[in-house]
């Protein structure tokens, strides 16, 4: 982050969503900055996510809420809100959709409030845009921009994520065990919802394969998907190394930084991996790509079936509305292959 600025202008970018939605919204905050270069910029994010914007050179200071923990509820909401009032900012840009957003940038008093024309808390914002249809989410959240201007073209929107010394000394000692000198194949499956996870046996098979092929294959997850990676680590037969609630987000940037190949479900790994340039194979099950969420890069791809039953929701669901789980069991393991042979080459 650069030093602070003595700047009339006070910009509040809110981002309190999922991992993969932040680094969404790392396009939006270099483009705030070539626009007001002079300004004073601010991002608020929950606990888990500031590692991923802790450097991001448009910025000159991280906030975090942590709104399911001490920040939760409505005494949260007024906690939030004081805290922001008192850093005067003139104005807010709400990348997060939530009314909780919009009711404590309202309550904080910030004179100028931008925010999707379709969120909830609408009516609370100054400024509210539209949210276009049919494109990525990226672009989504970048059309907020649009009071101050909008974007070109042919201006830079690739989403974009730093990885400090520290981060890069605990992947180095976590993947020690591993054999040197193969390709590091880098697997994550998990997902918030189940329906969104290719299951483990396909996983376990998928790692099977690869190391035979002369990959070495590193199993990743958060804490609370420890059961995902042990299942996939069962199924693989020992195969692979499973560091499965091992590492914080910006450790698994670093390790995602290192590997020839990243293979994820619709999920965050898959978003930073976007903005870390690494080829990637996406498996999308329940969930697709054409509701703005597929990864980013030419050096991506996605691995999906063409059902009618897709999307079922929004994110998915912990049971498959029809009971077959077709969009999970019937992605084969050797499409997955050849997809990670198409990224390797491109």
């Amino acid at each position: 982050m650069s030093a602070a600025r003595d700047a009339a202008e006070r910009i509040l970018v809110v981002q309190t969503g999922f991992l993969g939605d932040v680094v969404l919204t790392t396009p939006l905050l270099a483009a705030l900055r070539r626009r007001v270069p002079s300004a004073q910029l601010t991002i608020l994010v929950t606990p888990a996510a500031a590692p991923l914007v802790a450097r991001h050179p448009a910025l000159d200071e991280v906030l975090v809420a942590d709104k399911r923990g001490a920040g939760r509820g409505v005494l949260g909401v007024l906690r939030l809100a004081t805290r922001l009032r008192r850093r005067r900012f003139t104005t807010a840009i709400a990348a997060h959709k939530s009314i909780r957003t919009a009711l404590a940038l309202r309550a904080a008093g910030i004179p100028r409030r931008i925010g999707f024309a379709t969120a909830p808390g609408a009516r609370l914002y100054t400024t509210p845009v539209a949210r276009p249809a049919g494109v990525h989410d990226r672009d989504r959240i970048l059309a907020l921009l649009a009071p101050l201007g909008g974007v070109g073209a042919a201006e830079p929107a690739a989403p974009w994520i730093a990885i400090d010394e520290a981060a890069r000394t605990r992947a180095t000692a976590l993947l020690a065990p591993l054999a040197h000198g193969r390709p590091l194949a880098a697997v994550c499956p998990g997902a918030a919802w189940r329906t969104k996870r290719w299951p483990a046996d396909a996983y376990g098979a998928l790692v099977r394969r690869l190391e035979g092929d002369g990959f070495a294959c590193v199993i990743l997850g958060a804490p609370d998907e420890r059961a995902i990676t042990a299942a996939v680590h069962a199924a693989a037969g020992g195969a692979g190394l499973d560091l499965g609630g091992a590492s914080d987000v910006a450790v698994l940037a670093a390790i995602l930084a290192r590997a020839a190949v990243v293979v994820t479900n619709d999920s965050a790994p898959m978003h930073v991996a976007s903005a870390l340039g690494v080829p990637q194979v996406a498996i999308f099950c329940a969930t697709v790509p054409a509701q703005g969420y597929g990864p980013l890069g030419s050096r991506a791809t996605v691995v999906e079936k063409d059902l009618a039953c897709r999307p079922c929701g929004r994110h998915g669901g912990e049971r498959c509305p029809r009971g077959t789980d077709d969009c999970m069991r019937l992605i084969e393991i050797g499409e997955v292959r050849e997809a990670i042979e198409r990224v390797r080459a491109a």
